[in-house]
């Protein structure tokens, strides 16, 4: 990997220490984020009717959290170090440079359903990905409200997103570890877990994304390291594991469907990577593979930024529900069963 050299003027002190938006108690029942129409059907096949931050704070009520999660003492991480960010040229250059995986890294990923990679994106690369993403936090505080904020649908209206969104370095990666020629855009999402925020449900993507293909993975890349105490992504090893609890009924209205998961995985001995991420590493998750990811027990911000690539020709699936959240803002113009080509939706690698 070629790093970027550090020459710009332009610094930051990478304390991390910002000021979050308000707060929700992640305690509250499901059914106090869902409007009347869902609140009274146990049915998912509606389609959701409010914005993604809002489906956020419902999902997240999902998650069964361990007594005394709450309460935990904060731990405060060391200050991180000064950086220079990049240049304009040395940004582009980083992000369309190749990062060379084999074919054992390609056969892991496709059998266990995730794969973690060092040095992916340079530490000055990431100083000036998570400024960008900072402001536009704040300026989003209002209507966030939730300790766990979600941004979509940045690229369009910011160069530096769209640098990252674009990335020819991560998309080709994309492409080699689904083993297609290539692959679509379907969107980006910033994600900052507060302080004080509890766990994320165990999950799996395909659940999650209206796309008819098994071709989809997402790139989760952390814009600080992650300790354990932070929150890290956690993997449950192997693609298997949905037809092991497809009969585990989806619950909008409490934590049954995640606590089950659980069980389920413990009685079946099912090995789980949840291991801390070092600055400039980053993960890959394919859309079948069930993940979760731990609270955050720092004073620190936790900011990702995850984007989504499918494979170039999938469709809409048929019949689009709930748990899919705004997924017409991702897709515009678009029909379930129609073929995915729109302009938020473009090829970012072919072979």
């Amino acid at each position: 990997m070629r790093s970027i050299s550090t020459v710009s003027k332009k610094t930051l002190q990478t304390s991390y220490d910002l000021e979050g938006p308000s707060v929700k108690n992640q305690d509250s029942a499901p059914e106090t984020f869902l409007t009347s129409d869902h609140a009274n059907s146990n049915r998912i096949d509606q389609a959701w009717d409010q914005d993604n931050q809002q489906w956020w704070d419902w999902y997240m009520s999902l998650a069964e959290n361990e007594a005394g999660d709450a309460e935990a003492q904060l731990e405060e991480l060391p200050p991180a170090a000064i950086i220079d960010f990049p240049t304009a040229d040395e940004l582009s250059e980083h992000l369309e440079a190749p990062y060379t995986i084999d074919q054992d890294q390609i056969d892991a990923f496709q059998r266990d359903g995730f794969i973690k990679l060092k040095e992916l994106i340079s530490p000055a690369a990431l100083g000036l990905l998570r400024s960008e993403m900072s402001q536009l936090f704040k300026q989003a505080e209002s209507k966030l409200g939730s300790r766990f904020g979600s941004l979509e649908m940045m690229w369009p209206g910011n160069a530096v997103l769209k640098q990252f969104v674009f990335s020819r370095r991560l998309a080709r990666l994309a492409a080699e570890l689904l083993g297609v020629p290539r692959v679509r855009l379907y969107h980006d999402n910033a994600l900052s877990k507060q302080p004080g925020c509890g766990r994320t449900p165990w999950h799996y993507d395909g659940h999650h994304f209206p796309i008819a293909t098994r071709d989809v993975c997402t790139v989760w890349l952390p814009l600080q390291a992650i300790p354990d105490n932070m929150g890290p992504l956690g993997f449950a090893r192997g693609l298997h594991l949905v037809d092991m609890v497809k009969n585990i009924p989806f619950n909008k209205f409490d934590t049954s469907y995640d606590q089950k998961i659980m069980e389920k995985f413990r009685a079946e001995g099912v090995d789980v990577e949840s291991g801390p991420f070092d600055l400039g590493e980053a993960s890959f998750h394919h859309n079948f593979c069930f993940h979760t990811a731990g609270p955050n027990h720092t004073t620190t911000q936790r900011m990702v930024l995850a984007t989504t690539y499918f494979a170039d020709g999938a469709r809409v699936i048929d019949a689009p529900h709930m748990v899919n959240g705004d997924w017409r803002q991702f897709m515009p113009g678009i029909e379930p069963g129609d073929v995915i080509d729109t302009e938020l939706n473009p090829i970012l690698y072919s072979s």
